[in-house]
């Protein structure tokens, strides 16, 4: 199984940057988060989960797998928007799948270029898509393409993360950018500790979750 790979390096960084963070760390320990190599399944997957629970997210995406037989823009392409609606979303989301497989048919969407592409350029390219916007984007940049640097404002598990570690109880954008540069070259890193503290729903002085825990996002908490 592909996973996030950070280590000493990255958290050393961290722990110096922010005090805050460095006993996030200390507390937590490694966090293990899969990766998704496979760019069009995965944006698949975002597609699917967006504002639905982890568990009706797996579901769903299970039922397509089973329909398409393999999650390729090949495959999907063969299928009809109502097919892909059966498997449990709405009319609107198998739409939007149903668009990212012809892109990608195309060559509009040009999957095998993106893993070479800044961290902008993904972002313009992949939110060109209906469907997808700029949180989805940063999700798959995260979790297929491996990107080190991303903290992503329009995740609210992110800020309700950085507002339990740091207790505050307002976040503004101009203090989570502030947070975000300093998290910089590293904040993928610093991504992971604060879903860790949003998802385990704790301010700096409560229990943590075990070391080496696999952490979930909730993805119910997300936009697109």
């Amino acid at each position: 199984m592909a996973i996030f790979e950070y280590g000493h390096q990255e958290l050393s960084w961290l722990a110096k940057k922010d005090k805050r963070m460095a006993q996030a760390i200390e507390r937590i320990g490694i966090i293990t988060r899969p990766l998704m190599p496979d760019l069009f399944a995965a944006l698949v997957r975002n597609i699917v989960d967006q504002q639905i629970s982890t568990k009706a997210g797996l579901t769903v995406n299970a039922r397509l797998t089973v329909l398409a037989g393999t999650v390729t823009p090949a495959a999907i392409e063969q299928l009809t928007a109502g097919q892909i609606q059966s498997c449990g979303m709405t009319m609107k989301k198998a739409l939007y799948i149903k668009g990212a497989a012809t892109a990608a048919m195309s060559g509009e969407l040009d999957l095998a270029a993106i893993p070479g592409y800044s961290d902008r350029e993904v972002i313009a390219a992949l939110s060109r898509l209906p469907g997808i916007g700029v949180w989805t984007a940063e999700m798959l940049m995260i979790f297929s393409l491996g990107r080190p640097d991303v903290v992503s404002w329009g995740d609210l598990a992110i800020r309700r993360g950085m507002m339990n570690l740091y207790r505050h109880k307002e976040l503004p954008r101009e203090r989570f950018e502030r947070y975000r540069r300093r998290y910089s070259p590293y904040g993928t890193t610093a991504s992971l500790y604060l879903w860790a503290y949003s998802a385990a729903g704790f301010s700096a002085r409560l229990p943590v979750p075990p070391a080496n825990a696999l952490i979930v996002q909730p993805a119910a908490t997300t936009a697109k």
